[in-house]
């Protein structure tokens, strides 16, 4: 099993869920989080809490710094049916990712003692797979 370090991370998304995937340029960072929902059945008489597991969810951010040569983020933010999204933790290993349609939402952020960074949250727009 190999190790990787996260500098060689990629994210792909399309504007909407129907066009090609395209690397998102000048991203740094992103995180995937995938809970999947408990629901509490205790019953009189258990020696414990007791649960069972109902659907799963995806969610999750990415960050990096704002290009004049792409509008990625914030026309994702702006699809009426959402994009696709592709998130490797690095490209040293291409066959590894997790995917799937999401929401996205897109913040910016600058300042006079700052670089202009971009951000986005995104959550799942249906079901979410890894490769």
């Amino acid at each position: 099993m190999a190790r990787y370090h996260g500098k060689k991370g990629v994210i792909y998304m399309s504007p909407s869920s129907t066009s090609v995937a395209v690397a998102v340029i000048a991203v740094n960072s992103w995180s995937l989080n995938m809970p999947t929902d408990k629901v509490e059945v205790t019953a009189f008489g258990d020696s414990n809490k007791r649960y069972v597991q109902g659907l799963p969810d995806a969610s999750g951010q990415m960050a990096g710094w704002w290009d004049d040569t792409s509008d990625a983020l914030y026309d994702a933010a702006r699809s009426a049916d959402g994009v696709n999204l592709y998130l490797y933790p690095s490209g040293d290993a291409p066959t590894k990712y997790w995917y799937g349609p999401a929401w996205v939402d897109f913040s910016i952020d600058t300042g006079h003692d700052k670089g202009v960074a971009v951000s986005a949250a995104f959550v799942a727009n249906g079901a979410w797979g890894q490769l």
